[in-house]
């Protein structure tokens, strides 16, 4: 893959400039993927159960996703920056355009016809698997902001966000679950191969996703409020000790609150930064 490679590349130069937790991540998000594509899931997947489909798709799309924008800094992603089309693309993290083209992508693939097409052609899968993780690191980006995004969109709309993101799935979810149709007939041939119905693998598909969906928006929802509370205390010591309140809101969004106390000499409590 040309953008580990790239990468490995730039984390080398940057040396300890770049927090060894972030490469892991990114390494983590690489991993997944080899794993989604390149391991037994992929042909259970195209050719035996929807199930095992749905787990490639939520593995590339959310958790690969997200494990390599966690991966991403400003500082890492600074020559690309350097162009000026990478700098025209920036506006598709905004939280506003990045929700509803995540969205369209998953309903749009999710389209019965459209959906065997990929199981029947190698291209439009693969072009399926990289659109599902090219909108997935799109969404997750507008949540962790590798780089800045709208000042209005802080921890309390991002919760939403994550929440927004989930009912999206639970619709699809409960569609798979109580339509009471084999919506991929592809399927009806081979998953009684594995034991099942085609109509019972597609109610799997549904608890692959929902399943998954909720795990993640769990430990989403659980960091988001947790820094959402330490902003809270953060950002009101610095106030209250005669730092500029837009200046301590930016600086405690962005992880800086700690530093920009103790350049102004304020006491704030723990070793909180944002």
């Amino acid at each position: 893959m040309l953008g580990a490679i790239l990468y490995g590349v730039r984390a080398r130069r940057l040396g300890p400039r770049l927090p060894r937790w972030r490469a892991a991540c990114f390494a983590g998000g690489v991993l997944v993927i080899g794993f989604a594509v390149a391991s037994p899931l992929d042909p259970v997947g195209e050719d035996g159960l929807f199930a095992a489909h749905m787990l490639q798709h939520v593995l590339i799309g959310d958790i690969a996703a997200l494990l390599l924008v966690l991966g991403v800094t400003g500082p890492i992603l600074r020559p690309a920056l350097a162009l000026s089309w990478v700098q025209r693309l920036r506006f598709l993290a905004h939280p506003l355009v990045a929700l509803p083209l995540w969205t369209g992508n998953l309903l749009f693939w999710h389209v019965p016809a459209l959906y065997e097409s990929a199981l029947e052609s190698p291209p439009v899968h693969a072009l399926e698997h990289l659109a599902f993780l090219t909108f997935g690191s799109l969404m997750w980006a507008a949540v962790i902001e590798p780089l800045p995004g709208p000042a209005w969109f802080g921890t309390g709309l991002k919760i939403l966000y994550v929440g927004g993101v989930r009912a999206v799935e639970t619709l699809l979810g409960n569609i798979l679950w109580f339509s009471g149709t084999v919506l991929y007939p592809a399927y009806a041939a081979t998953a009684p191969l594995w034991g099942a119905t085609a109509l019972e693998d597609q109610v799997n598909a549904g608890t692959v996703m929902m399943v998954e969906g909720g795990l993640v928006t769990l430990v989403a929802f659980v960091v988001l409020f947790f820094r959402m509370a330490k902003e809270s205390e953060v950002r009101q010591a610095l106030i209250e000790g005669g730092v500029d309140p837009a200046a301590a809101r930016r600086a405690v969004r962005y992880g800086r609150g700690a530093a920009l106390a103790e350049r102004h000499g304020v006491a704030i409590g723990g070793a909180g930064g944002g």
